[in-house]
């Protein structure tokens, strides 16, 4: 029998044959002891399957993976190297190259994304079309990022000087006489990381603005219509009032994209592949393990990226946090 089968009914009956006899079991047991006890344990037994599936699928690779980072790039026999593959990480121009594109990344795609979001929220809550203008804005965002990335390849497609260009931005810039423009293929100024930094920009804005567009409908009218009465522009409505009142909304949002700028890898990988100083530390590590065959320094750019992103989701949980007390 095809072992292919055999896995899928692993899956599909297995695995929530296991649950309900757990549970089944659980509550047998839970039966036979005191009221006192019942309601102490049966908390735990509940989320013990959860913590189990935590534990095994994330905690302990997250273990795994900082022991291998020291260790050399032997993955039969690795050898203990001690901070050599962080050394090489800090010191390499090819990693550190990756660690400023993902600075870049960081920058440009919260900023731009952030502010378009805003921006586009505030527009479209003042037009009878709003659902419309919002579905075909955050319609990208639907979309895989591959098949996005494909979508832009496309786009900034390129052809020599003087040929049919078949790429629409080059097609363009062909119809008013302009030279084409090689998108991808450009690493002077990083022309080719800010291209595919748009390409996210693209994806996300739609997010951004439909968490946005929450937080603005839930601002209380009266405050707004008491800052005209007092004789605030719009402007300054927005300034004054609005932008401040969309402060842990906009926190949040930031944070969130901020994660997503540090864990980019998709884009990356469809459309350059890290070539043309479009390198980031997620396909850095894709490339030091399966390319290169270094376990362990593919391991200490992921435990480095695992580094970058813990501060930021601590910080984002202090701010659910933050919103749930006031609540």
């Amino acid at each position: 029998m095809d072992s292919r089968f055999l896995t899928a009914l692993e899956v599909v009956i297995g695995v929530p044959a296991v649950l309900v006899i757990y549970i089944w079991g659980t509550e047998r047991v839970i039966g036979i002891l005191g009221e006192r006890w019942k309601r102490r344990i049966r908390p735990w037994l509940w989320l013990l399957p959860a913590i189990g599936f935590l534990g095994f699928f994330l905690v302990y690779p997250t273990i795994q993976t900082i022991i291998r980072s020291f260790q050399g790039r032997n993955e039969l026999h690795p050898r203990w190297v001690g901070l050599a593959n962080y050394k090489w990480f800090f010191t390499s121009s090819s990693a550190l190259g990756a660690l400023l594109n993902n600075v870049l990344w960081i920058v440009c795609l919260t900023f731009f994304t952030v502010g378009l979001g805003l921006l586009i929220a505030v527009l479209v809550d003042r037009v009878r079309y709003e659902s419309v203008a919002k579905s075909i804005i955050f319609l990208p965002l639907a979309i895989s990022m591959v098949a996005a990335s494909v979508i832009w390849k496309f786009m900034y497609d390129y052809k020599p000087p003087g040929t049919p260009q078949t790429g629409t931005l080059n097609g363009l810039l062909q119809v008013v006489r302009a030279g084409p423009v090689a998108w991808l293929q450009t690493p002077t100024w990083r022309l080719a990381t800010f291209a595919l930094i748009a390409v996210g920009v693209w994806m996300w804005t739609g997010f951004a603005m439909v968490i946005i567009s929450a937080a603005l409908k839930g601002i209380d009218p009266q405050l707004l219509e008491a800052a005209r009465v007092d004789g605030a522009n719009e402007w300054q409505v927005f300034w004054r009032v609005t932008f401040p009142m969309l402060g842990p909304t906009l926190a949040v949002v930031a944070t969130t994209i901020i994660i997503t700028a540090l864990k980019t890898f998709d884009i990356v990988y469809t459309l350059t592949n890290g070539n043309y100083d479009t390198e980031v530390i997620a396909n850095l590590m894709i490339k030091e393990m399966f390319v290169f065959g270094d376990f362990g320094r593919a391991s200490a750019v992921a435990v480095v990226l695992l580094l970058a992103i813990v501060p930021i989701m601590a910080f984002n949980i202090r701010r659910f946090k933050a919103q749930e007390a006031v609540r």
